[in-house]
């Protein structure tokens, strides 16, 4: 399915819906979202637990299906994509952030950021010198020999962005990728992660439960309430300080 939005669009959601059943109750996680990113915005998905901010993110991410409604990112609709052209999607197209940094933990630094590639079938050469690449992006280039359980939350998660970009995608899914940080962490991360955003012109959908981070880094403030979107805003502040 193409896109009716323009050439810079990356992301869109037309009336998505994504029940869940518990017992008889019917769950509504998303319920008729409908969404627009632009190429290289930095959008923040907002609202109280169990509002559908990570239930939409991994719909986005192609991680679960939606009941009915269109995802439609860089041009093709997720809903409509077979299992192994939704594995293509996320080895190729889409970068993933977690709160917790699902790193393996009998691997090194670099041989957990060089997973993603070998799933991907890129070639060795060119898996080596990408990986320690996307590791001296993030400053880890000297700790690629190093396991998970040598290294500080926070350069445990840097790790776990250098993971999420190896493959070049077009668009990064961060849920709540500061959670597990202390606070001057978690900006460091986060400036990082902006950094990228902005230098690499590449698409960035962060959920956050905390209004004040989704203020200093994103570009607009989308606002979710019981699986439906319930307000937006362009975020001035950020704006501003983008032009300083």
């Amino acid at each position: 399915m193409a896109t009716n939005g323009t050439e810079f669009e990356s992301v869109r959601t037309v009336s998505v819906v994504r029940h869940y059943k518990l017992g008889r109750t019917l769950i509504p996680a998303v319920d008729g979202v409908s969404l627009a990113a632009g190429r290289g915005e930095f959008i923040a998905l907002l609202g109280a637990s169990g509002s559908g901010k990570s239930t939409l993110l991994n719909l986005i991410a192609g991680l679960d299906r939606p009941d009915s409604g269109a995802i439609v990112v860089e041009g093709s609709d997720l809903a409509t994509m077979s299992s192994e052209q939704l594995a293509q999607y996320r080895r190729h197209t889409v970068g993933m952030v977690f709160q917790s940094f699902n790193l393996v933990p009998t691997m090194t630094l670099y041989e957990n950021v060089e997973l993603p590639m070998r799933f991907a079938e890129v070639k060795r050469k060119e898996r080596r010198a990408r990986g320690v690449e996307a590791l001296e992006r993030v400053g880890l280039g000297d700790r690629m020999q190093h396991r998970p359980s040598e290294m500080s939350g926070g350069e445990q998660q840097r790790a776990a962005l250098a993971r999420a970009l190896v493959n070049r995608p077009k668009l990064l899914l961060a849920d709540e990728p500061t959670g597990n940080l202390d606070s001057k962490t978690g900006k460091e991360i986060m400036d990082l992660i902006r950094e990228l955003n902005r230098t690499l012109e590449m698409t960035v959908i962060m959920v956050t439960h905390e209004r004040s981070l989704a203020e200093r880094y994103a570009n607009r403030l989308v606002f979710l309430g019981d699986g439906k979107l319930v307000g937006e805003s362009v975020n001035e502040l950020e704006k501003i300080g983008a032009t300083r």
